[in-house]
């Protein structure tokens, strides 16, 4: 461990992803992604070394077609690779859930970084934060419009600067000031957030999807955890809106002596119910393991506030919950071993 935090160490490597797609699915070298093998009353994955997840919200068997199946488990597979390849090297878990993060910012199937929502204005603002459990440094930018990849720019202002979060012109600027390339808006465009975004301008159509979360979290050999999460938000809202995503406590936390955290849900219940700290505190506070802690909050604390939503939350000691208020939540995880599941639809995963 690096700090004093830590509670001791031992070996392995340990990850998890959030994320949220709509989005992919290939087969790659190694471990073939396999059925979900989580207990059907719920409950924590053992062993786990890496995870994504694409988002919560619903996703019932027939609603998608082959190919977009195949769309939605490719992205969560490559961004569980990243992330698992960074830990095989021995570096860092916040290397490790950065590097996975990236590859879901660059997806355009995701709504993080190249296929974020519009806002009312027809702008993409992004906002990301990320975390280190080991010593509780923090980074994080709210309202970006210029930067490709946020949760790297988080990174920097966590590393970079005496401050924890940055926001608008002047985190764009403090990209630039530090060798970030300039992104123009135009490289986020996607047609399918176009479509949604007139969709939600039209006072009698359906409800469009609203938005999403990406983000991982990850444990390494040191059994170090960290956190991260990215997003474009919500489709239509309005300009300067910020959701939980930046908000270190709210939809992102981590502490070596309980979990990494990254959440996706309605940002504006998971702020006022600080959720992601709410989660390592009952965790630390009543030693709740991390699967009794996070579905109290998810599925009771939460619901109670008058919203749903979802975590992935990973304790030191290879133990992964995916709580989800919502009918199902997309994600999927690496085990120690090397086997790679990915979980789309609303059976896979048990709420609890």
């Amino acid at each position: 461990m690096r700090s004093l935090l830590s509670r001791g160490s031992r070996a392995g490597v340990t990850v998890v992803v959030a994320g949220v797609a709509v989005g992919l699915f290939g087969v790659s070298a190694g471990a073939a992604p396999s059925a979900p093998s989580a207990p059907a009353g719920g409950g924590a994955v053992r062993d786990v070394v890496l995870a994504v997840h694409g988002g919560a919200g619903s996703l019932p068997r027939g609603s998608i077609t082959p190919a977009q199946e195949a769309a939605y488990r490719s992205g969560l597979e490559r961004a569980l690779r990243a992330g698992q390849s960074v830990l095989a090297r021995g570096r860092s878990s916040l290397d490790a859930v950065e590097a996975a993060v990236r590859v879901l910012e660059d997806d355009p199937h995701f709504n993080a970084g190249k296929g974020a929502v519009f806002n009312t204005d027809a702008e993409h603002e992004l906002d990301a934060s990320i975390m280190d459990g080991a010593d509780l440094r923090a980074g994080a930018v709210a309202g970006v419009h210029n930067t490709k990849n946020p949760i790297s720019l988080a990174r920097m202002v966590m590393e970079k600067s005496p401050h924890v979060m940055m926001a608008g012109q002047g985190a764009d600027a403090f990209a630039l000031r530090n060798g970030v390339p300039y992104t123009t808006q135009d490289y986020f465009f996607t047609q399918r957030r176009w479509d949604s975004l007139l969709d939600a301008k039209n006072p009698d159509a359906v409800p469009a999807e609203g938005g999403s979360t990406v983000g991982a979290v990850a444990v390494d050999r040191e059994r170090d955890v960290a956190a991260a999460t990215s997003t474009g938000g919500l489709t239509n809202k309005l300009v300067g809106r910020v959701g939980d995503s930046p908000v270190i406590g709210a939809g992102t936390y981590a502490d070596n002596r309980t979990v990494a955290i990254s959440c996706t849900g309605t940002g504006e219940v998971f702020i006022r119910g600080v959720a992601a700290h709410d989660i390592s505190a009952l965790m630390e506070y009543t030693r709740a393991p991390v699967e009794r802690a996070a579905a109290r909050v998810v599925n009771e604390k939460i619901p109670a506030l008058g919203a749903t939503g979802g975590v992935i939350a990973l304790d030191p000691r290879g133990n992964l919950a995916t709580p989800h208020s919502t009918a199902g939540l997309i994600n999927g995880y690496v085990t120690r071993d090397g086997r790679i599941v990915t979980r789309l639809y609303n059976d896979e995963t048990p709420t609890g």
